[in-house]
Protein backbone atom coordinates (compact mmCIF):
# COMPACT_ATOMS: atom_id res chain seq x y z
CA UNK A 1 0.00 0.00 0.00
CA UNK A 2 1.27 3.78 -0.75
CA UNK A 3 0.42 6.53 1.09
CA UNK A 4 -1.52 8.94 -0.32
CA UNK A 5 -3.28 12.38 1.80
CA UNK A 6 -5.68 14.11 0.13
CA UNK A 7 -5.49 17.97 0.29
CA UNK A 8 -8.88 19.38 -0.30
CA UNK A 9 -9.11 23.10 -1.97
CA UNK A 10 -10.99 25.46 -3.68
CA UNK A 11 -8.50 25.92 -6.29
CA UNK A 12 -6.67 22.71 -7.55
CA UNK A 13 -4.19 24.40 -10.14
CA UNK A 14 -2.84 26.41 -7.83
CA UNK A 15 -2.55 23.76 -5.57
CA UNK A 16 -0.86 21.91 -8.15
CA UNK A 17 1.58 24.86 -8.97
CA UNK A 18 2.52 25.06 -5.09
CA UNK A 19 2.90 21.34 -4.49
CA UNK A 20 5.21 21.50 -7.99
CA UNK A 21 7.02 24.15 -6.47
CA UNK A 22 7.85 22.02 -3.41
CA UNK A 23 9.24 19.20 -5.81
CA UNK A 24 6.41 16.63 -6.62
CA UNK A 25 5.99 15.40 -10.11
CA UNK A 26 2.73 16.10 -12.17
CA UNK A 27 0.72 13.24 -12.56
CA UNK A 28 -2.70 12.51 -13.67
CA UNK A 29 -5.51 14.73 -13.81
CA UNK A 30 -9.23 14.26 -13.77
CA UNK A 31 -10.73 16.01 -17.24
CA UNK A 32 -12.90 18.52 -15.63
CA UNK A 33 -9.45 19.84 -13.47
CA UNK A 34 -11.72 18.74 -9.84
CA UNK A 35 -8.45 16.28 -8.60
CA UNK A 36 -4.92 16.35 -9.56
CA UNK A 37 -1.97 13.44 -8.69
CA UNK A 38 1.48 14.66 -7.35
CA UNK A 39 3.41 11.32 -7.14
CA UNK A 40 6.41 12.12 -4.57
CA UNK A 41 9.34 9.24 -3.89
CA UNK A 42 7.19 7.26 -1.72
CA UNK A 43 4.01 7.60 -1.85
CA UNK A 44 1.50 10.04 -3.57
CA UNK A 45 -0.55 13.37 -2.69
CA UNK A 46 -4.24 14.07 -4.02
CA UNK A 47 -5.13 17.55 -4.44
CA UNK A 48 -9.04 17.43 -4.81
CA UNK A 49 -11.61 20.38 -5.40
CA UNK A 50 -13.71 20.67 -2.08
CA UNK A 51 -16.50 22.98 -1.25
CA UNK A 52 -15.84 25.82 1.50
CA UNK A 53 -16.48 23.87 4.30
CA UNK A 54 -13.22 21.07 3.52
CA UNK A 55 -11.23 23.83 2.35
CA UNK A 56 -7.69 23.03 3.90
CA UNK A 57 -8.61 19.31 5.58
CA UNK A 58 -6.56 16.84 4.75
CA UNK A 59 -7.45 13.18 4.94
CA UNK A 60 -5.22 10.09 4.76
CA UNK A 61 -5.32 7.75 2.57
CA UNK A 62 -3.91 4.70 1.32
CA UNK A 63 -3.48 3.20 -2.38
CA UNK A 64 -4.26 -0.72 -2.69
CA UNK A 65 -3.20 -3.72 -5.06
CA UNK A 66 -5.13 -5.77 -3.58
CA UNK A 67 -8.70 -6.36 -3.76
CA UNK A 68 -10.22 -4.10 -1.42
CA UNK A 69 -12.69 -6.62 0.06
CA UNK A 70 -9.52 -8.51 1.33
CA UNK A 71 -8.61 -5.37 3.16
CA UNK A 72 -12.30 -4.96 4.61
CA UNK A 73 -12.10 -8.76 5.29
CA UNK A 74 -8.88 -8.19 7.28
CA UNK A 75 -10.90 -5.08 9.32
CA UNK A 76 -13.72 -7.10 10.57
CA UNK A 77 -11.50 -9.77 11.35
CA UNK A 78 -9.32 -7.32 13.51
CA UNK A 79 -12.46 -5.56 15.38
CA UNK A 80 -13.08 -3.06 12.64
CA UNK A 81 -16.32 -2.18 11.13
CA UNK A 82 -15.32 -1.05 7.15
CA UNK A 83 -18.13 0.44 5.04
CA UNK A 84 -19.02 -0.83 1.20
CA UNK A 85 -16.46 -1.24 -1.10
CA UNK A 86 -17.87 1.65 -3.37
CA UNK A 87 -17.64 2.21 -7.13
CA UNK A 88 -15.87 5.42 -7.93
CA UNK A 89 -15.06 7.35 -11.20
CA UNK A 90 -11.21 6.44 -10.14
CA UNK A 91 -11.95 2.81 -9.53
CA UNK A 92 -13.53 1.05 -6.25
CA UNK A 93 -12.66 2.66 -2.56
CA UNK A 94 -13.64 1.79 0.85
CA UNK A 95 -13.75 3.66 4.20
CA UNK A 96 -13.27 3.02 8.10
CA UNK A 97 -13.16 4.80 11.08
CA UNK A 98 -9.36 4.32 13.45
CA UNK A 99 -9.16 3.82 16.55
CA UNK A 100 -9.39 7.77 17.26
CA UNK A 101 -13.22 7.57 14.68
CA UNK A 102 -11.33 9.76 12.42
CA UNK A 103 -12.39 8.66 8.57
CA UNK A 104 -9.59 6.56 6.17
CA UNK A 105 -10.30 6.00 2.98
CA UNK A 106 -8.50 2.75 1.02
CA UNK A 107 -8.49 2.95 -2.79
CA UNK A 108 -7.46 0.77 -5.13
CA UNK A 109 -7.29 2.67 -8.47
CA UNK A 110 -8.16 1.77 -12.16
CA UNK A 111 -5.71 3.76 -14.22
CA UNK A 112 -7.68 2.99 -17.33
CA UNK A 113 -10.36 5.28 -15.95
CA UNK A 114 -7.63 8.47 -15.69
CA UNK A 115 -7.06 10.96 -18.41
Amino acid sequence: MRVVPIRYTDDVAAMTRFYRALGLEPGPVSRPGAWAELPAESGMLAVHQAPAEDVGRCELAFESTEPLEDVAARLREAGFAPGPVLDENFGHSLRVRDPDGVWVQINLNDRDLYT
